[in-house]
């Protein structure tokens, strides 16, 4: 038993200095000073480097071994047994991944992620593309570099090995097999709109209402949401996020502007259903093995399975819950007391059709449920033509230019609301933006299912009462951390494999409902 509890021991210390470089990545993002930009490179390249190390140790390797080899003849209860076994599985992957991958370029990325960053902020601020672009080349050169460390697939391509690590055994393949008859059917539903010729008025969002107002409303609605307070926190950022950082320790952040306030109410549920997750996950729990106690945090069963299904819960109260009828029948009451009366000569329909109408927009972060997905197809397109070499990073503002036009209609009028509104590729966040449409398809399929369970669910939601979803969300998906794929995990709650129907009959029903399309 003395591997098992050695392998624990040495997965949490892994998972303290990976802890400690979040922290160091929230605090540049929220209350750094621009001249400690420098320092904090440094910074993060020492800790990048230190948590790999302690990843990819000789020892860890033995105890893997020898855990693998006692596992079998283990006399143990059948459930804690299993999912000792899916934590020494995935510890397995997750250490064979990381041994691949050189120290020394680990701490490069670190390094140049955290220069780019900064440098991002400022471009994007100054409408700058060209003092990005040579850090987002060395992005991508590095990039590649870890993607041939972790090895190709065979028949595959170098975007497989990094869609690897955040939605585990899917490739570009399978999920160009799913984005292209997405996007027509989606286009058909968008089409249908346009030609509907019906005007939905969005002067609801037009009201100024002063940021520190909608922070407080932001924070009465995290509290609805179960969402603990006490063990995390809300800040403002350029780029909103959420960071789990530890145990009682998960940070939210998002982004105010006098006008459109339900942006930032709908990125602080965003990101709060990310927050949700990440304190629903066994972070303080043990698990109990012929008398002895391993603690979970650093182990795979007190991570999240995978992006996709993170996202599907930042989706669904996002959209499937904030941008329901129910919700705006509990809401607006509130959100007419807090912002003194600034909403009043609307009502909860002006809001709900407000929030529903589905116009092709120029943000990621600020489009309709309809033309969203569009948007991560077009990133997805992006960085794999980018990561082939089939695009140079200089001339990614045209590419990217060319596609908004053919997908939504629109011509971009500069690159901070274009190639440079997103921080995801200075990370060297590759090969991630695919979860967010896996997690719309998840949050939908879970949707489905969690109205059939919780047959009360409507109701609950237009008095305000969120916390039997949010128990649902805990029971169902949170607590079992790394026990299962995400695929598995589907088919379990759901009773089904992964589909695109659910999420179409939800955007077709609301067609019909908003436009009578």
């Amino acid at each position: 038993m003395n591997c098992f509890a050695d392998l624990f021991a040495l997965r949490r210390r892994a998972a303290v200095l990976a802890s400690t470089a979040s922290l160091l990545g929230w605090d540049q993002e929220t209350y750094m000073p621009d001249a400690g930009s420098g320092a904090r490179a440094e910074q993060a390249s020492l800790l990048a480097e230190l948590a790999h190390e302690a990843s990819t140790s000789s020892r860890l390797g033995d105890l893997l071994a020898q855990c693998e080899s006692s596992l079998p003849a283990l006399d143990a209860p059948a459930e804690p047994k299993a999912r000792l076994a899916a934590a020494i599985r995935e510890a397995r992957r997750e250490y064979d991944l990381a041994t691949k991958l050189p120290s020394d370029l680990v701490a490069q990325l670190a390094k140049v992620g955290s220069e780019a960053q900064q440098v991002w902020k400022s471009a994007r601020e100054a409408n700058d593309f060209p003092s990005f672009a040579p850090l987002l080349e060395k992005m991508f050169d590095l990039t590649r570099q870890k993607a041939n460390c972790l090895g190709v697939p065979k028949g595959g391509e170098l975007y497989d090995a990094l869609i690897d690590e955040y939605e585990p055994g899917v490739t570009a393949a399978q999920i160009a097999v799913v984005f292209n008859p997405l996007r027509d059917r989606l286009s058909a539903v968008i089409a249908r709109v346009a030609s509907s010729g019906k005007t939905i008025s969005d002067a609801p969002l037009h009201v100024s209402i002063p940021p520190e107002l909608q922070h407080k409303l932001g924070l009465f609605v995290l509290e609805a949401m179960g969402f603990d307070l006490n063990a995390g926190r809300l800040d403002t950022t350029s780029h909103p996020f959420c960071s789990g950082l530890a145990p009682g320790d998960t940070r939210l952040t998002t982004r105010y502007r006098d006008q459109h306030f339900t942006d930032a109410l709908y990125s602080t549920m965003h990101e709060g259903g990310h927050g949700l997750y990440e304190q629903g996950l066994p972070k303080t729990a043990s698990l109990s093995i012929n008398g002895q106690t391993l603690p979970l945090w650093g182990s795979p069963l007190a991570d999240s399975i995978s992006l996709g299904i993170h996202e599907s819960q930042s989706r669904m109260w996002e959209n499937l819950v904030g941008r329901s009828r129910e919700f705006w029948t509990w809401l607006f009451p509130h959100a007419q007391r807090i912002f003194a009366g600034a909403l009043d000569k609307y009502t909860p329909d002006d809001l709900y059709r407000a929030v529903n109408t589905t116009t092709p927009s120029l943000i990621r972060v600020e489009a309709d449920e309809g033309t969203y997905n569009l948007h991560v197809m077009l990133r997805f397109e992006l960085e794999r033509a980018l990561l082939n070499g089939e695009i140079k990073p200089k001339d990614l503002p045209a590419a990217w230019n060319a596609r908004i036009k053919s997908y939504l209609g629109l011509a971009v009028p500069d690159d901070r609301r274009g190639c440079l509104q997103d921080v995801h590729w200075s990370f060297g966040l590759i090969g991630y933006f695919p979860t967010y449409t896996l997690g719309n398809l998840y949050a939908a399929q879970l949707w489905e299912t969690i109205h059939t369970q919780l047959p009360s669910l409507n109701t609950n939601i237009a008095s305000g009462n969120l916390i039997p979803l949010r128990n649902w969300l805990n029971t169902n998906i949170h607590a079992h951390g790394k026990q299962y794929s995400a695929s598995d995990l589907c088919q379990r709650v759901t009773g089904k494999p992964l589909s695109a129907d659910p999420l179409m009959r939800h955007l077709e029903r609301n067609a019909k409902t908003i436009y009578n399309v």
